[in-house]
């Protein structure tokens, strides 16, 4: 049976969001279909089984979490200082916390993945994936710092971006940008000049 592929993205998003909002244990066939607004045993036509579901999700996660040309051409722009990369490092924490639903599947996904070889390595080289591409471009447009401080800034963040979904009153939106702004200008050299 020839499947519409429009219609697979929207199940793999409907699962994206009944993990953000159930859980893993939520994820049925049944709740994907509810989700998508689609008949009944639809979801069960386009996956083989709840493991290809979750590693569809994982996948989707990522690709509705990169930005477009567009924005990473605007990255490459502007000054190459220690606020340059500040501002750059504000604004993807604000882009992946505005797909809460994204982050907090992902996070989901990542508890599963202790238990299910085959999402494991699906995340696995997807976040490997996502953190080489993220040093590169950061080479790449010229900015302070090595590849291993791109790393601690993203690892850091990341958890910044937890903190941001699940407590926000943690660290309210102006205390974390400080804290980026300060993470910063302790991991990457003074400017030249």
């Amino acid at each position: 049976m020839r499947q519409n592929l429009a219609r697979r993205a929207a199940l793999v998003d409907a699962a994206i969001e009944v993990l953000a909002r159930d859980g893993a244990r939520g994820l049925t066939f049944r709740a994907v279909d509810a989700e998508a607004d689609v008949p009944k045993g639809t979801a069960s036509n386009y996956f083989s089984n709840r493991d290809d579901l979750l590693n569809q999700a994982g996948g989707r996660i990522y690709e509705r979490m990169r930005p477009d040309d567009a924005t990473m051409e605007a990255m490459l722009t502007g000054p190459t200082t220690r606020a340059r990369t500040a501002e750059l490092v504000r604004e993807v924490v604000e882009r992946v916390t505005a797909f809460r639903t994204g982050y907090l599947a992902l996070l989901e996904l990542r508890l599963e993945a202790t238990r299910r070889p085959e999402l494991r390595a699906v995340l696995t080289a997807r976040v490997s994936e996502d953190v080489e591409a993220n040093v590169d471009h950061h080479l790449a447009s010229g900015l302070p710092g090595d590849a291993d401080a791109v790393r601690m800034i993203y690892l850091a963040t990341n958890w910044l971006v937890v903190e941001r979904l699940t407590l926000p009153d943690v660290f309210p939106e102006k205390r974390a940008g400080d804290l980026i702004t300060q993470l910063v200008e302790r991991l990457l050299p003074p400017d030249e000049g």
